[in-house]
C-alpha cells in the first residue's frame, strides 16, 4: 500500500450541502406531484368521457385505449414516486436508501446474495404488491424483478450516457471514472482496425455461423491463449467456445453448471456485475468470502484470500443448507488490483478439488499487468491441473485491446461437455460474422501486438497509474498501490463521519452532484464503508479534469465535517 491503513480519526456529524439538496429533492418531489394530480384528473376525465359514449363502439374502443395508455402512465409515475421516496430522496435526506444507485442486493431466494451471519445487515429491495402493481400490467413478476435490477444497478450509468463529457462538445458533462473501460490505446486501435486486411467480406461471414464461434477464430484464440498464457501444450481450438462477452460467458456458464438456488463462493470485494449476471437467467447464488483490509499476523496482506477463509465461507453456506457448486477467481483482481502468485492459484485449485467444485478463472485483465517486477500466471499455464474437468477460465478483448464495442467473450475449458452446453447459448449470444474476421486478424497479428500494442499500452498505463497515484499521495489517500488492471482501490473513511455505508452513499451522490462517477464500496459487496474505485485507463486531459472535481468534493467535504466537528464541540 502506498499508505498505512490504520485507525483514522473521523471528524463528526453532517454536510454543509444537506440544506440544498433536500431543497432540490423537495422540488423534485413537488413537479412529480403536480404531474401525478394532472395525470390522475385527465385519466378520470377519460373515463366520464367513455362511459358517456358507451352506444358508440369506435369511440368506446378509442377511449378504451386512451384510458389504459393514461393508466400505464399513472401507474408508472406513481412506481417512479415510490423510487425516489425510497431510494434518491431518502438517501438524499439521510435515511436509510432501499436500493442504492448501482448496488445489486437482492433477496437470496429470488437467485442473488447468499449471506452469512459475519456480513453487515444489508438493506435489501423487494417489490411489494403495490410497487409491482404499479410497474406493469403486462410483465410476468419475473419480468417486473428483471426490470427493476436493471433500473436499479444501471442508474448511474444510465445517466451518465445520456450527458457524457466531451473535451470540446460537453465539457460540463459527466466524467465517468467509475466504469473500467480501456480508452489508452484508442489511437492505435483504431489504426489497426483500419488498415486493409480488416475489410474483407466473403459469402460465410454473412451467414449463420457455428454457435461456438467461427472454426478459424477459435483456432486462432487457441493459439493466442496458448503463446500468451504460457502453455505447456498447444490448447484445443475444440475447447473453446466465443459469444458476445466475458458477461454472458459467465452467465452461460452459471446457467449450465447450477441449478436454481445453488450457489458459488466468491471472494469480496468483487466486480459486480457477476452479480447481475448470475441471477439474470440462472437464479445462481453467490456466497461472500469477506476479505479484510486490516494487516495483522494471520492477514499480513490487505484483502488477502486464504483456504481457511474459503473452508470458514463453505462451512457456514453447508450449514445453512446451501448447496455449493463452484468457486469464482478473478485474476489479476478487480477491484482490488491483485495478481495471484502460482502457488496461491494451485492452493485454491486444491481447495476446490477437495470439496468438488467448479472453478471459474476469470482472466480478462491477463495483458493489463503493467509493473515489471510482477509476473502473472494464467492458470492455463500451470502443468498439471488438480481438477482440468471443473477448472474453466474466461478472457476477452474488452480490456487489454480496450474495444468492449466489439463485445468478445471466451470460455476455455477442458470439459468438452461444458463447452458443448455451453456453445447452445452461441444461438442467442454470437457475434457477427464480420466481427469475427476482425477479431481472429487482430489476435493473429502478434508482431503488432508485441511491438507495437503491447508495450505503448503498459507504458501509458504506467504514465496514468502514476499520475492518478501522485494525486491520491498528495491529499493523503490510502489506497492499495498494485501494478495491474485499470483502477486503483482507494480507501475515503476519512471523509465519512459515521463511517457507516449510509454516509459513504451521500459521497458517492455528492461526487455525482459535480458530475463525477466514481464506483463506491458496496458496489464490489466489501464489508467496510469508505472504500472506492477509481479507473484512470483515459487520457490526460479527461484524468485532469476529473481528479479537479475529485479535490473539489473532497475539499468541501473537508469543511463540512470541520465545522460540524466545531457544531459538536459547541453543543458539549
Amino acid at each position: 500500500m502506498s499508505h498505512r491503513l490504520g485507525t483514522f480519526r473521523m471528524p463528526s456529524a453532517q454536510m454543509r450541502g444537506q440544506g440544498l439538496r433536500n431543497q432540490r429533492i423537495h422540488t423534485h418531489l413537488m413537479e412529480m406531484m403536480l404531474h401525478l394530480k394532472q395525470t390522475i384528473e385527465k385519466n378520470l376525465m377519460h373515463l366520464t368521457t367513455r362511459h358517456l359514449q358507451q352506444d358508440l363502439v369506435l369511440e368506446e374502443q378509442r377511449h378504451s385505449q386512451a384510458a389504459s395508455e393514461q393508466e400505464a402512465l399513472l401507474g408508472r409515475l406513481m412506481y417512479q414516486l415510490v423510487n425516489l421516496l425510497q431510494s434518491g430522496a431518502m438517501g438524499g435526506l439521510g435515511l436509510q436508501p432501499s436500493c442504492p444507485s448501482l448496488d445489486v442486493r437482492r433477496d437470496v431466494r429470488g437467485g442473488q446474495w447468499a449471506q452469512s451471519s459475519r456480513q453487515p445487515d444489508w438493506p435489501v429491495h423487494q417489490l411489494s404488491d403495490l410497487e409491482a402493481t404499479f410497474v406493469s400490467q403486462h410483465l410476468s413478476s419475473r419480468g417486473i424483478d428483471i426490470s427493476a435490477l436493471y433500473h436499479s444497478s444501471f442508474q448511474d450509468y444510465k445517466i451518465y450516457q445520456r450527458d457524457k463529457y466531451h473535451e470540446d462538445k460537453n465539457t460540463m458533462g459527466f466524467i465517468n471514472l467509475g466504469l473500467s473501460e480501456n480508452k489508452l490505446c484508442l489511437d492505435l486501435m483504431t489504426e489497426r482496425l483500419s488498415q486493409s486486411d480488416m475489410n474483407y467480406i466473403e459469402d460465410a461471414l454473412l451467414q449463420y455461423p457455428d454457435w461456438r464461434g467461427q472454426p478459424f477464430l477459435r483456432e486462432e484464440v487457441a493459439r493466442f491463449l496458448t503463446y500468451y498464457c504460457k502453455v505447456p501444450d498447444q490448447l484445443d481450438p475444440e475447447n473453446v467456445v466465443v459469444l458476445n462477452g466475458c458477461s454472458s460467458v459467465f452467465s452461460t456458464l452459471a446457467m449450465v453448471l447450477c441449478d436454481p438456488g445453488e450457489a458459488f463462493l466468491i471472494p469480496a470485494p468483487f466486480y459486480g456485475g457477476f452479480a447481475f449476471s448470475a441471477c439474470l437467467y440462472s437464479k445462481v447464488e453467490l456466497i461472500l468470502v469477506h476479505l479484510d483490509s486490516e494487516v495483522t499476523d494471520a492477514n499480513p496482506h490487505p484483502f488477502q484470500l486464504t483456504v481457511d477463509k474459503l473452508e470458514q465461507a463453505l462451512l457456514e453456506a453447508r450449514l445453512t443448507g446451501k448447496k455449493v457448486r463452484g468457486l469464482i477467481l478473478i485474476n489479476p483482481q478487480n477491484p482490488l488490483g491483485d495478481v495471484y502468485s502460482r502457488d496461491s492459484l494451485q492452493e485454491y485449485l486444491e481447495f476446490a478439488k477437495k470439496y468438488h467444485l467448479h472453478v471459474i478463472i476469470d482472466e480478462i485483465y491477463m495483458l493489463s499487468v503493467f509493473d515489471e517486477f510482477i509476473t502473472f500466471h494464467s492458470v492455463l499455464s500451470m502443468e498439471s491441473l488438480p481438477d482440468p474437468s471443473r477448472t474453466h477460465v474466461i478472457w476477452g478483448t474488452s480490456k487489454d485491446f480496450g474495444i468492449s464495442g466489439f463485445r468478445f467473450g471466451v470460455l476455455y475449458t477442458h470439459n468438452r461437455e461444458v463447452a458443448s452446453a455451453v456453445s447452445s447459448f452461441g444461438y442467442l449470444h454470437g457475434i457477427s460474422g464480420i466481427a469475427q474476421h476482425k477479431l481472429c486478424r487482430l489476435l493473429q497479428d502478434r508482431e503488432w501486438i508485441d511491438k507495437v500494442y503491447l508495450p505503448t499500452y503498459r507504458s501509458r498505463l504506467q504514465i496514468a497509474h502514476g499520475y492518478m497515484t501522485k494525486k491520491l499521495e498528495a491529499l493523503g489517500i490510502p489506497f492499495l498501490n498494485r501494478g495491474s488492471g485499470l483502477y486503483i482501490w482507494m480507501n475515503l473513511k476519512m471523509y465519512l463521519d459515521p463511517c457507516t455505508f449510509e454516509e459513504e452513499l451521500l459521497l458517492h451522490r455528492r461526487f455525482l452532484d459535480n458530475k463525477l462517477i466514481l464506483s463506491r464500496g458496496r458496489t464490489y459487496m466489501c464489508k467496510e464503508p469508505g472504500w472506492f474505485r477509481i479507473t484512470f485507463a483515459d487520457k490526460p486531459l479527461l484524468l485532469k479534469q476529473a481528479m479537479h472535481r475529485f479535490y473539489q468534493v473532497l475539499s468541501e467535504q473537508k469543511q463540512d465535517l470541520i465545522m460540524k466537528q466545531l457544531e459538536n464541540a459547541q453543543r458539549e
